[in-house]
């Protein structure tokens, strides 16, 4: 079998009488989109947070392709592997899509940041930004400013640009959120044709869009995993559906 692409094990994080992690343990294979799947306040994003650094868990281990990475940074971290996009999108907004291409092609080739505008006419850069845009269909979009597009495009050019690095990991954080039916479709297809390329923890309400990735799902509950499976294991998991109608209530 197989090493995990991401290991934890053990994962604790409290703040004051709040667990947010509870002897949180679970795997993301390589290849695989995992889903992680909960009531709102589950501690989903905050777990995301600790598997990239943003957070330290109070005890337990965090590992990547077979490494212990508990106490690295984030930079650290990203050059480990874990490429990331967030709920909230992170992406230069006076910047042209162009541009961030490029410096995402910049950061890829580690040269430094120093001097941006010549950046912004080189040759290579440009051709390696170009392709970066091609992944997410945003080339006929290259010279337009990011905050001008729709917000569903904003989110393609973060998958984008957290895809640029080639990581072994890719957490994605609600990656259709705010977006309309056609970009939401986009992105699904996007996420989809990343299957067996690279390993996917993935953060989405949209349990349509979910059952349809998810080669596996992980499913939290007041910071502690009550059910992992397959999506037919989770569907007809009990324990599961009292926590999705306890939820909604």
């Amino acid at each position: 079998m197989s090493q995990p692409v991401l290991n934890l094990q053990k994962l604790n994080k409290s703040f004051g009488a709040l667990k947010a992690t509870s002897d949180l343990s679970m795997t993301v294979m390589p290849g695989e989109i995992h889903a992680l799947i909960g009531p709102n306040g589950a501690g989903k994003t905050t777990l995301i947070q600790q598997i990239y650094g943003a957070l330290k868990p109070d005890s337990g281990q965090v590992s990547l392709n077979g490494s212990e990475i508990t106490k690295l940074s984030v930079p650290d971290r990203v050059r480990a592997g874990i490429g990331r996009s967030f709920q909230i999108s992170n992406v230069l907004m006076d910047f042209t899509v162009m541009e961030n291409g490029i410096i995402a092609e910049q950061a890829r080739l580690g040269h430094s940041f120093r001097f941006l505008q010549p950046a912004f006419s080189d040759a290579v850069l440009i051709e390696g930004a170009k392709a970066i845009l091609q992944r997410v269909g945003l080339e006929k979009r290259a010279e337009q400013r990011v905050g001008d597009l729709a917000h569903g495009e904003r989110r393609m050019l973060e998958l984008a640009l957290a895809l640029a690095a080639s990581p072994s990991l890719l957490l994605l954080d609600e990656p259709m959120a705010g977006a309309g039916p056609e970009d939401s479709q986009r992105m699904a297809e996007i996420i989809e044709a990343l299957r067996g390329k690279v390993a996917i923890l993935l953060i989405e309400h949209d349990m349509d869009a979910v059952f349809r990735l998810a080669d596996r799902l992980t499913v939290m509950v007041e910071g502690a995993v009550i059910a992992a499976g397959t999506v037919a294991e989770i569907s007809a998991n009990e324990a599961v559906k009292l926590a999705y109608l306890g939820g909604e209530e």
